[in-house]
Order: structure tokens, then sequence, then C-alpha cells
């Protein structure tokens, strides 16, 4: 369907991504799946193009344009090339309001130009063996000793955890504060004790590397603190609704992109002497899914809008990630179906997207968590 909140400037934007993951990322999908991880060339070109860190001042290599629609077009045009894989969303969609608005200049002159640049990756080390969705649980710790912070602990489910170069690492600093300890700390690559762990093996996203990542006596500079001290679960807090609706525009891009690929299928695949499209089952399920998605979209295009103009609630982008990660796995599981045996065949893109799509309902907070947000706000 039609979709108004983007203007012209927008547009050329999604461009440039276009050609950008048809180039660099399109053609090498099944090399990185084997690979376990994308290639360092493949951020670097993402930089050069300018399609890294557009939010930040020019002064350190940004745009200055601190609008989520181009977010929205990355995770789009993304999934419509099938270039599932590099984790750009990571570092445009939930690391920059980590790095722009709690960090000193300093810290931002020392940091910003190799992030935009696509030299330096970063990762974002929140979740724990005994610790997902419930951070206040977090056992990793950060003793201050002079003008150091002394790091124990471990993380899991890291996204670009084998490749990042800068990881912002959740630590309890006030162990007997519950969630008013935590504090939030930078650790960079080659710091002597942090040690990279399994490259987890999982069933999807296999292209994006996802690893554990262990802390042991790791020593940081004082100044590596972003934040406040004991402030760092409500710098947490305040950055979820931006990713979970990050996590639902490539939720909904998914469907679309199955949804594509299921309509082409449909028109070309023959049984008992005809197009299996023009059978009224088949034909009924890919109109009921047309209207699932022509819905969703504009309940998302709101929400969009909702954060562009700094008035989108927590409850909102709950009800967006739960209702887009639910309904577009259904339309995917849907899509696959027409594909009978063939959908179950990893050759088939319908496949690599069914089994990439399903952790969309887990990560940023469960399905079930967001419910419990939504379920809040109603005063239950």
């Amino acid at each position: 369907m039609r979709r108004t909140i983007f203007t012209a400037e927008h547009e050329l934007f999604r461009g440039t991504a276009r050609t950008y993951y048809l180039r660099e990322c399109a053609p090498y999908a099944e090399q990185w799946e084997r690979d376990g991880q994308v290639s360092r060339e493949a951020w670097a070109a993402a930089g050069k193009a300018g399609l890294i860190g557009w939010q930040f001042p020019e002064e350190y290599g940004g745009q200055g344009l601190w609008d989520f629609r181009y977010n929205a077009i990355m995770a789009e045009e993304m999934h419509a090339t099938s270039s599932v894989g590099i984790g750009l969303g990571l570092q445009n969609d939930v690391i920059p309001p980590y790095l722009m608005h709690l960090t000193t200049p300093g810290q931002k002159a020392r940091w910003l130009p190799g992030v935009i640049s696509g030299e330096t990756i970063c990762a974002l080390a929140l979740s724990e063996p005994g610790a997902g969705s419930d951070l206040k649980n977090i056992r990793t710790t950060a003793r201050r000793e002079g003008d150091t912070w002394v790091i124990d602990g471990s993380k899991t489910f890291i996204t670009n955890g084998i490749l990042a170069d800068l990881v912002i690492v959740a630590c309890k600093t006030d162990p007997d504060a519950g969630h008013k300890g935590i504090s939030l700390i930078v650790v960079e690559r080659g710091t002597e004790g942090f040690e990279r762990g399994r490259k987890l093996d999982k069933v999807g996203m296999k292209a994006q590397d996802t690893a554990e990542l262990f802390f042991h006596g790791v020593r940081v500079p004082a100044g590596n603190l972003i934040g406040q001290e004991g402030r760092g679960f409500y710098h947490m807090m305040g950055n979820l609704p931006t990713e979970r609706l990050a996590i639902a525009v490539a939720a909904l891009a998914s469907a679309e992109r199955a949804f594509e690929l299921a309509l082409e299928y449909a028109k070309t695949r023959t049984a008992f002497g005809r197009p299996i499209g023009e059978f009224q089952a088949n034909r009924f399920a890919l109109a009921d899914i047309k209207a699932q998605l022509n819905v969703a979209w504009v309940y998302l295009d709101g929400c969009i809008m909702a954060l562009v103009e700094g008035e989108l609630t927590a409850d909102e982008a709950a009800a967006a990630k739960y209702w887009t990660t639910e309904t577009g796995w259904q339309v995917i599981d849907r899509c696959m179906q027409l594909f009978g045996g063939y959908g179950y065949v990893n050759e088939y893109e319908i496949a690599r997207i069914w089994r990439d799509s399903r952790v969309q309902r887990v990560f940023g907070g469960t399905s079930e968590i967001m419910q419990e947000i939504i379920g809040r706000s109603l005063g239950l």
C-alpha cells in the first residue's frame, strides 16, 4: 500500500541503501552464513556510503540526521534485498542513543569517528546466563580501584560479540543497590582479561555473529564510564522503545519479503495443470496476508512518526513489537506452507526467512514481556 511518511530525501537514502545491500551484502549472504559472521569490508563499505551513524554531528563524521525514518529504511531494504546478516541494526538503532546522549565530548571525539566509518564495530553486553529480560539481576560487577574500573563476569547472546571493537557492558557497581547499582562501562578490543567465548550456533540469523563474552579482572580507565554511575538501568530502559520499534520494522519487513516470494511462487508453480495461486485456499490465504500487512504498516508508520516527534510511549513500542513479531511469524509460516516441501529446503530464501524470524518474538523482550508492559499501561 502507499505509505506517506517518507520524503524525497528519504527516498534518495533508500536508493543508496539498496545499492549498498545489493552490491556489498546480497552476493555474500550464503558465504557469511557458512562463516557465521560477515566481513569487516562490508562494514567499511557501509561507513563509506554514509549508512552508519548518520545521527551523529558532522564534526565526528555523521550527518546530523536524528530521524528514525532512516533507520526504518535501512531495515526495510536489508530484508527486501535478502541481505540479512550484517549487524547494522544494532550499530544504527540501539547504540547511537548511548554514545550520543551518555558520553562526554572527549568520549565522543575518541569513539564516534571510528563507529561512523565502520572501522569500530559496537556491541551492547546486557544479557547474562541468568539474566535476560530481568536486567536488574545481572551479576557482572565493576569495582573502582583508583582511576580504573575492574570488571568481572560474563555475558551471553551478544550480537556482534566476535567482531566488536567497542562493547558497552552493564555492570553492578553497587551490588547491594539492586537496579540502582547498575552502571554502563565501555570495554575495548584488546583489553587484558576481556575474552570472547563461543560463537553461538543459533537456529537462524547464522551470518550475524552472536557470542559469549567473559571479563576476568578487566581493567579500564574510570573515564570509560558512560552516563551516570548507578543510573545504567534507567539509561537502558529509556532506550528500549527505540530498540523495540526497530525490531518491529524488521519483523514486518521480513514478512513483506516472505509474502513477495510466496506470491511469485503461487503464480509460477503449477499443480494439477494450473498455478497454485488459482486454488481458492491459496488465493484466500494470500489475500488475508496482504490485508494483515497493510494494517500492520499503518500502525507501525504511526509509531515511527510518534518516535520522530518524540511522543512514542513505552507501551506503544511494546505493542508494535508484540503485534508485528507475532503477526510476522504467522505470515512467514503461512508463506512457507505455500512452498510445500521446497519451503523446507535451505537453498530457498523462504526457509532462511522462516529460521531467522523466530527469534524476533524473543530478543528485545519476549512477547510475554510485551504483553506485561501493555497490561500495566491499562492499570492492571
